[in-house]
């Protein structure tokens, strides 16, 4: 069975509003680290034409820095699973997860392979709930924002996780990794 892993970048009081990070080379390496690493992302709707936006247009990645270009490549490349009851197609290298959605997830882990990636805020809150997320990815901005959306929002019930692993970046950020506690 492969892992299902969940990354997210968070501010350091929970925000997980994408336009509150501070995005630098460190971090997006370490994004395409990830995204090479995975077998398939795993995204909900809003995820999904969010990262389309911004990562598709070739006109616009090239206006980019270098170090955002590699990033654009990577996602570009990865095969996607979108959630939605809204979208009716998708393209950009990726398909629509259709059916139960706890089934569909739990069908994408059993194939063999290296690994999935979630990302999002919503369908991972769901995911959780149901025990599926294996590993859990929180890129802390050195920020503190007192607004937006928050980690885990509705969560119905704690989970307890241990940490395996953190990375600090020059910028102060860092990337700290949790597995559910056994």
């Amino acid at each position: 069975m492969r892992p299902l892993r969940y990354s997210i970048n968070t501010t350091l009081d929970g925000c997980v509003d994408h336009r509150e990070g501070v995005p630098e080379p460190q971090m997006h390496k370490h994004a395409e680290r990830m995204i090479a690493e995975a077998d398939a992302l795993i995204l909900g709707r809003t995820t999904y034409l969010m990262m389309e936006e911004g990562w598709r247009d070739p006109d616009q990645v090239a206006a980019m820095p270098e170090w955002m270009q590699s990033f654009a490549t990577a996602i570009g490349a990865a095969k996607k699973y979108v959630v939605s009851g809204v979208l009716t197609e998708v393209d950009w290298n990726a398909e629509l997860l259709g059916g139960d959605l706890r089934q569909a997830v739990t069908e994408l882990k059993n194939r063999p392979g290296n690994g999935l990636y979630v990302g999002g805020v919503q369908l991972p809150t769901a995911l959780a709930q149901w025990g599926l997320i294996d590993e859990y990815q929180f890129l802390v901005h050195p920020r503190v924002i007192g607004h937006g959306p928050r980690l885990f929002d509705g969560l119905e019930q704690p989970i307890d996780l241990t940490l395996v692993g953190r990375e600090e970046f020059r910028s102060g950020a860092m990337v700290l990794r949790y597995r559910g506690r056994e």
